[in-house]
């Protein structure tokens, strides 16, 4: 158990916090910018990453002298499923104005993002989104963050509904029970000032005093519809439906993206197919996994901490006898069925009650008026006027629901006014496509992504164009470094920050996320990237075998065959 291993700094520092407070109450208060190592590892857990402005890093004040860093924080809002009112989406809008950088970010998680809050603003961004019914608790950490799953708001049996309230089961029943986030945040002032001496832990009966080893994420999805990427999760959840009943869920486990180049024992890893659970016992067999990770992940490594590497050094049938023990019986194996499509869930739907829903692409999330498109007032005109419930999708759009089909015309109108294209006048290249932050906000990123994934895309969609392939559904994810935050190693085309200006180019995915890529090309800069793939995109149009994919095509033909394509 991972109480014999040697354990590392991070973890020596959870044990330590007091259930995650350690210095955080002392250090909101005082004047500098920035947090200590300590305190900023812990802050993560309460869903707030400490940042600094990476474009600003060599500027120089009016005597020449370098300004230092550029403190401020990144606030996540954790959603499960995805749901926002109005309400909470304008009150969100307001806060990036108020205290942020005046940007909303939707994650590829289902959450919001604030970027740039400073430190001095940070207790009152949280406790506004406090104030709205959400929470930045557990969105980051060595805990389970949001819980996503499927968004389409088909209202036609309950299936869906019954995907959404598992979510949210899911997301409070792993929920750490310290009271540290409403000491440090939620208290009024005369209630921040804890005495070390004074301090009463709680009982932590999943999470114990340590936490988890590393970040541990979770997903609900179905077999015609895995657009939350079931097989890239910790635990994934696939709703097995019949007579339109769900009557089970087929378990995943052991996904994760991350991977280190220079470390060869960290890779990419698909989930693998552990078992089925009744609805009855999908909340028990879950928490069986996430104690099993608990107890015997790598607290030594963070490099190897996460669940697929247990998995992968014990193999799937120890693993699954484990999760039995902690369990209480056997359990089976998983139900036949698996992933057969993704939706992007975009453009006008029949709700299946007489009513619409629209889902409206943001471009890699971002939220924010820039020229011709001004898709934050657009949001905001929409949101007051008719104060639909809102949806936020793993491909980092927004879905609008229960829509009267009366007013499709006038949210049509409104859309026009503010530049924000239909769903129809986007290509399905530009409509799959993610990407992670990067800089200039994330410390950890080697190069561009967000930034630069559009002029990416504006390149592709005139090549695929040109060789009409616009009706090809072709997933392209980027992330400014290895972590795979936008799950780079699953679509058709990944491409993933190894140097700055320069990217590893994997292919062979699919839009279903159920296969890994392959390094296609290494250290490519970012004008070759569309050059590099052009080749394989001519001889995809020539050579493909009927209904088959780009990624199909990539894996089918390997790397030796792609190479020799492109000359």
């Amino acid at each position: 158990m991972s109480d014999t291993q040697k354990l590392s700094k991070v973890e020596l520092l959870k044990e330590a916090s007091h259930q995650l407070r350690g210095t955080l109450a002392e250090e909101i208060l005082n004047d500098k910018p920035e947090f200590s190592d300590d305190a900023a590892t812990l802050l993560k857990h309460h869903g707030s990453y400490l940042q600094d402005d990476r474009d600003s890093r060599k500027a120089k004040d009016e005597d020449g002298k370098a300004k230092g860093k550029q403190y401020s924080c990144m606030v996540r809002t954790r959603i499960p499923g995805g749901r926002v009112t109005a309400e909470q989406f304008l009150a969100e809008l307001d806060l990036c104005e108020q205290l942020a950088n005046g940007t909303l970010r939707i994650t590829s998680r289902q959450g919001f993002q604030l970027h740039g809050v400073l430190k001095k603003d940070l207790r009152e961004s949280i406790r506004e989104i406090n104030r709205i019914k959400l929470t930045t608790f557990a969105a980051c950490g060595d805990v389970n963050r949001n819980v996503m799953a499927c968004p389409a708001p088909i209202r036609n049996n309950s299936v869906r509904d019954q995907v959404q309230a598992l979510a949210l089961e899911m997301a409070e029943h792993f929920r750490p029970r310290t009271t540290s986030y409403f000491d440090l945040w939620l208290k009024d002032e005369d209630g921040q000032e804890t005495e070390a001496s004074e301090f009463q832990p709680v009982d932590e009966p999943i999470y114990g005093t340590r936490y988890l080893p590393r970040k541990f994420k979770m997903a609900i999805g179905f077999p015609e519809d895995n657009c939350v990427d079931l097989y890239t999760q910790d635990l994934g959840l696939m709703a097995i439906v019949e007579n339109d009943q769900i009557i089970g869920y087929n378990v995943l486990a052991g996904g994760g993206m991350g991977r280190t180049p220079s470390a060869e024992k960290t890779f990419p890893a698909l989930a693998k197919r552990l078992t089925f659970a009744t609805p009855a016992q999908v909340i028990a067999v879950s928490e069986a996994i996430v104690k099993v990770q608990r107890d015997y992940g790598n607290r030594e490594d963070r490099k190897r901490a996460r669940l697929k590497y247990l998995i992968a050094d014990w193999g799937v049938d120890r693993f699954k006898a484990k999760v039995e023990e902690y369990f209480g019986s056997p359990l089976p194996e998983p139900h036949p069925a698996d992933v057969t499509g993704v939706d992007d869930h975009l453009g006008w739907h029949e709700q299946g009650d007489g009513r619409l829903f629209l889902g409206i692409n943001v471009e890699n999330g971002r939220i924010k008026d820039e020229g011709s498109l001004r898709l934050k007032t657009g949001l905001r005109a929409i949101l007051r006027r008719f104060g639909m419930e809102t949806r936020l999708t793993a491909l980092q759009s927004v879905l609008l629901c229960d829509i009267d089909p009366r007013d499709r015309a006038e949210i049509d109108q409104i859309m026009a006014d503010h530049g924000i294209r239909t769903a129809e006048e986007l290509s399905l290249i530009r409509r799959y496509s993610i990407a992670c932050p990067a800089f200039p906000t994330c410390g950890l990123s080697i190069t561009e992504s967000e930034r630069a994934l559009p002029g990416i895309i504006d390149q592709l969609d005139v090549e695929v164009a040109r060789l009409g392939l616009q009706s090809a559904k072709i997933a392209v994810h980027m992330t400014g470094c290895p972590n795979g935050c936008a799950r780079p190693y699953t679509p058709d085309i990944g491409l993933v920050g190894k140097a700055v200006g320069k990217y590893t180019m994997f292919v062979g995915g699919n839009p279903e996320g159920t296969r890994l890529g392959f390094i296609y090309r290494d250290m490519v800069e970012l004008d070759n990237i569309v050059p590099a793939l052009v080749p394989l995109l001519q001889a995809y149009k020539a050579q493909r075998q009927g209904a088959e994919s780009f990624g199909d095509f990539c894996a089918r033909k390997g790397l030796d065959a792609l190479l020799e394509i492109a000359g």
